[in-house]
């Protein structure tokens, strides 16, 4: 046990240690300076002409967001109508069949939200063509869109009276070709020469050892595991996501896979400090998201090793007391408690366990997890997230302390707040609304086909469901049967709704705050630096999620616990 927890220190300290060049490395890509991937210029030069782009052509940020929902349109609408027509596809060895138009529906929507929220099994309801070329190119192409609008962000606050934010179009292609790419593909390499399989040869014949020959899926498996988990999408080639073993087969992937899931999103917490030139403002950010992380990890381990108290009490023996319940033996409960930490504080969505048999408690924290969807986050929405709570921290404190809100040389004023106040509401607004809907109708129509966990529990598996789909995270309490019309929907509206608003609001706030005049720092400047900013907007960030979000975990994980 203690070197399983040893085994999650020394993950979480690699990840750090390389989340810190790359961070420096994302940096002078924003800024457009010289770095060793500029040999894909070329392409993106000749990608540009085809298009008809300017890449070079200034944008504010009304311009830069329409041109980001304009593309992800295309995406969505690119994805429903291939996965619409499947059986068609000519890399479709195990014949599977189209998709019904809901989960059509939600799937291209989960994907291009980069939510990858999975209703389907992937070794049996997509083909290699979905996979690949729908799937895995949403992946790209959602996780550069959220740092691309990122960037945008980052333009905007160090911008000295300009509207010009850049150009999204600029930004997210770089992105793809000079940070995704490249780093997906070592990942992908590390993975294959670690067992993860990539054929194009369909189901392959098994001998058991019974005597029996059975089907085992296989295919391109090591580039999608390596771009789901680095670009926080997290849906996997097969059902089981990464408790697979050709996802992950041994300890040694499992960290590899663990670690891409937060080197791009702790990355980005400081290249805000290389760009902007605020490192002490970096670190205060990343520690205040590293010390709810680390109590999140804690915690987890903590309930999860120390095994279900009904069947300890029973008195049977066990080699191994932690709830060992929904994990794989190869990695443990330590690592397994990390990975669902992970996979929850950057919504990737990505498991190597069943969430749904977790101690109560233990569930509870990771609906918190993305609950609060700005410890880390995904890859640039998070950042953007905790950037609401930010701005809200900066106008608190400035009233508390009597001086003018200030952020970074310009003003916090009613304008800002509004919007970050709408964007902090959106969230806990669709996960209690569509909790409280899915809870009405289950309620009053037992006969639903899709609820058939009664009690806590079940109300457990709706509040994750949304909480999931809000934070555009993907995983699931397994229990909730959830590919019918109404969940489809319902989820696909949710994880859309989700997506774009939250990263408008803050790009808008970057475009108002660029706008304004720079105010030279002074004696009755609010510092934004140090642990005492970083205690309140800790407190931001608690006291709004508690207020949200506590009496519904009364209802489900904490009301369950108390039954143990």
């Amino acid at each position: 046990m203690n070197n399983e927890i040893i085994g999650v220190i020394i993950t979480f300290l690699l990840t750090v240690l390389i989340a810190i060049p790359l961070g420096k490395y994302m940096s002078k890509i924003f800024k457009d300076e010289k770095v060793f991937t500029d040999f894909f210029a070329p392409i993106e030069r000749f990608i540009f002409r085809i298009s008809r782009i300017n890449p070079d052509e200034p944008m504010d940020w009304k311009q830069n967001m329409k041109a980001m929902v304009l593309l992800n349109l295309v995406f969505f609408f690119w994805a429903l109508i291939l996965l619409l027509i499947q059986q068609w596809h000519f890399w479709n060895p195990a014949h599977i069949g189209n998709m019904e138009p809901t989960l059509a529906f939600n799937t291209a929507a989960s994907f291009v939200s980069n939510t990858n929220l999975q209703h389907y099994s992937g070794e049996t309801g997509a083909s290699y063509f979905s996979q690949l070329l729908i799937m895995v190119f949403l992946q790209y192409v959602s996780a550069a869109t959220g740092i691309a609008a990122l960037a945008l962000l980052f333009k905007g606050l160090v911008q000295k009276q300009t509207s010009n934010l850049g150009n999204f179009y600029n930004l997210f292609l770089k992105t793809c070709t000079r940070i995704l790419l490249p780093v997906s593909t070592v990942i992908a390499i590390l993975l294959l020469l670690n067992g993860c399989p990539v054929t194009f040869n369909g189901p392959q014949d098994v001998h058991t050892l019974e005597g029996k020959i059975i089907k085992a899926a296989t295919g391109p498996v090591a580039p999608m595991i390596a771009i789901k988990q680095l670009g926080t999408n997290g849906g996997g080639f097969f059902g089981a996501n990464s408790a697979h073993p050709f996802e992950s087969p041994n300890y040694i992937t499992n960290m590899i896979e663990v670690i891409s899931e937060l080197i791009i999103a702790i990355g980005l917490v400081f290249a805000f400090g290389y760009y902007s030139g605020k490192k002490k403002l970096a670190y205060t950010i990343f520690g205040a998201m590293a010390f709810v992380f680390i109590t999140f990890v804690s915690l987890n381990i903590k309930w999860e090793t120390g095994g279900n108290p009904v069947i300890n009490k029973l008195g049977i023996y066990q080699s191994n007391t932690s709830n060992m319940e929904g994990k794989e033996v190869r990695f443990g409960a330590p690592a397994s408690s990390y990975f669902s930490i992970v996979t929850t504080s950057t919504s990737c969505g990505a498991v190597n366990s069943a969430h749904d048999s977790f101690m109560p408690l233990s569930g509870g924290l990771i609906i918190t997890d993305m609950m609060i969807n700005a410890i880390f986050g995904g890859v640039g929405v998070g950042f953007l997230n905790f950037f609401v709570f930010l701005i809200i921290a900066v106008f608190i404190s400035g009233l508390m302390v009597g001086r003018t809100p200030e952020f970074l040389g310009k003003k916090i004023e009613a304008r800002e707040v509004k919007i970050a106040i709408l964007v902090a509401l959106l969230h806990p607004l669709l996960i209690l609304a569509g909790t409280g809907i899915s809870s009405f109708l289950a309620a009053h129509n037992p006969d639903t086909g899709w609820f058939t966990n009664p009690g806590y529990h079940g109300f457990s598996e709706m509040l994750y469901e949304f909480s999931s789909a809000s934070a555009n995270n993907g995983s699931e309490f397994a229990g909730l049967s959830a590919n019918v019309p109404f969940w489809n929907i319902f989820d696909g509206l949710i994880m859309l709704f989700s997506r774009f608003l939250p990263i408008i609001g803050p790009v808008a706030i970057a475009g108002f705050i660029a706008q304004k005049k720079y105010i030279p720092e002074s004696a009755g400047t609010l510092k934004t630096e140090g642990m005492t900013f970083g205690i309140v907007l800790l407190g931001v960030v608690i006291i709004i999620a508690a207020l949200s979000f506590f009496p519904a975990l009364a209802l489900g994980p904490i009301a369950e616990h108390f039954l143990l």
